[in-house]
C-alpha cells in the first residue's frame, strides 16, 4: 500500500508487494483470493443459466442435480451434470500436477500458482472464443463443450488455490466457508476474525451476479468477467508479486 515519504510528507511512494511484510503480503493473496471467488461466481451462474444448467464448480450441487435427472430419465441433464463434474474431477488433477503440493518454506505466493492460473487463462480464452462465436447463445454440442472448458478451467484453480496450504482459504466451493464463518460468529468471534472468509463469500455472489446479469442482458459480454477476473490476478502475480526474504 502507499507509505509517506518522511522527507515529503505529500508525496506518496508505492511500496512493491515483495518490499512488504509477510502480514501484508498475505492480505494482499487473501484479496487476489476474492478475485478469484468472482471468476467461480460468474462462471457458475453462466453454466446453469446458458449452459444446460449444470454449475461449473459447485459439485455438490451437480451430484445432486445428476440423481435428480436419474430419477427423471433427464438424459440431456444427467449429460451436463456428469460431464461437468469428470471435468472438474480432470482440473483438479491437472492444477494439482502444475500447482504441486504445499511445501516448507513456501513463498506467500509460489511461482506455480501462476503458472497452473495461466493455464486456466488459456482454457477460459478457449471458451471464450467458442461462446462469442455462437452469439452468446451457444447450444448442442457447442453448449456442452464450453460447458465442460468451465469445468476444467475451474477445477483447475480450485486445487490451484491449495498450493497456499492455508486452511479454509478456497475460491470455489465455499459451503464450508459459510459454515465456519457462522461458527465462529456464534461462538463469540469478532466479524473482524472472519473478514476475510465473508469477503470471499461476497465476491461469490458479485460474480454470480454480475454473470447472470450479463448472460441474460448482454451475452456477448459475459466472458469478459471471467477473463477480467483471472487478468487482474494474473496481472499482479506477474509484475507486482516476487519472490524475496519476506515472502
Amino acid at each position: 500500500m502507499p507509505t509517506i515519504n518522511s522527507a515529503h510528507p505529500r508525496r506518496f511512494r508505492w511500496t512493491p508487494p515483495a518490499a512488504r511484510s509477510s502480514h501484508q503480503q498475505r492480505r494482499w493473496r487473501e484479496g487476489l483470493a476474492v478475485v478469484l471467488a468472482v471468476n467461480s461466481g460468474a462462471t457458475d451462474a453462466i453454466g446453469f443459466l446458458a449452459l444446460g444448467g449444470a454449475f461449473t464448480s459447485v459439485m455438490t450441487g451437480n451430484m445432486v442435480l445428476l440423481g435428480v435427472a436419474l430419477a427423471g430419465a433427464d438424459g440431456a441433464l444427467a449429460l451436463h451434470t456428469g460431464a461437468a463434474i469428470v471435468c472438474f474431477i480432470l482440473g483438479c488433477s491437472l492444477g494439482t500436477r502444475i500447482a504441486g503440493a504445499p511445501r516448507s518454506g513456501d513463498p506467500v505466493w509460489p511461482p506455480a500458482v501462476t503458472r497452473a492460473l495461466v493455464v486456466e487463462g488459456g482454457v477460459l480464452t478457449g471458451y471464450a472464443v467458442g461462446w462469442w462465436w455462437s452469439g452468446g447463445h451457444p447450444s448442442g454440442q457447442l453448449q456442452l463443450s464450453l460447458l465442460v472448458l468451465n469445468a476444467l478451467a475451474l477445477g483447475i484453480q480450485s486445487s490451484t488455490v491449495q498450493r497456499f496450504g492455508v486452511a479454509g482459504l478456497s475460491t470455489t466451493y465455499l459451503t464450508g466457508t459459510l459454515t465456519t464463518v457462522i461458527a465462529r460468529l456464534t461462538s463469540g468471534h469478532r466479524l473482524r476474525d472472519v473478514a476475510q472468509s465473508v469477503f470471499t463469500l461476497l465476491g461469490l455472489i458479485a460474480g454470480a451476479a454480475l454473470g447472470g446479469l450479463l448472460t441474460v442482458r448482454a451475452p456477448m459480454w459475459a466472458p469478459l468477467v471471467q477473463l477480467g477476473s483471472l487478468g487482474i490476478v494474473l496481472a499482479a502475480a506477474v509484475t507486482a508479486i516476487r519472490p524475496g526474504p519476506d515472502l
